[in-house]
């Protein structure tokens, strides 16, 4: 029986685990990250998620801004991936302009 490590690993294809790491996406907090992290290992793409340079406060542990990093080799699967959910197609929440 694999533990939650080894079934990752499992998952992930040897093709898309290659090169540097290139920036494959942005989240706005813990959660989306992790999100976006179970679509592309859905996907065989391996990945890693790092808080966005400037937001490290300790303090607010979850939030804030989060960089996706993927090995250069998964970089268009990746891309497919991202631009194929439902999420990308929406169309973003009108908002009203505050008056004062």
């Amino acid at each position: 029986m694999l533990d939650e490590a080894g079934e990752r690993a499992r998952k992930i294809r040897p093709q898309y685990a290659e090169g540097p790491l290139v920036r494959a996406a942005w989240a706005r907090n813990q959660a989306e990250a992790e999100l976006i992290q179970g679509l592309l290992l859905e996907q065989g793409v391996p990945s890693m998620v790092k808080r966005t340079r400037g937001f490290d406060v300790p303090d607010f542990l979850a939030a804030g801004p989060r960089d996706i990093f993927i090995p250069a080799s998964g970089a268009d699967i990746a891309r497919d991936v991202l631009a194929s959910t439902p999420a990308a197609d929406a169309p973003r929440a009108a908002t009203t302009p505050w008056v004062q």
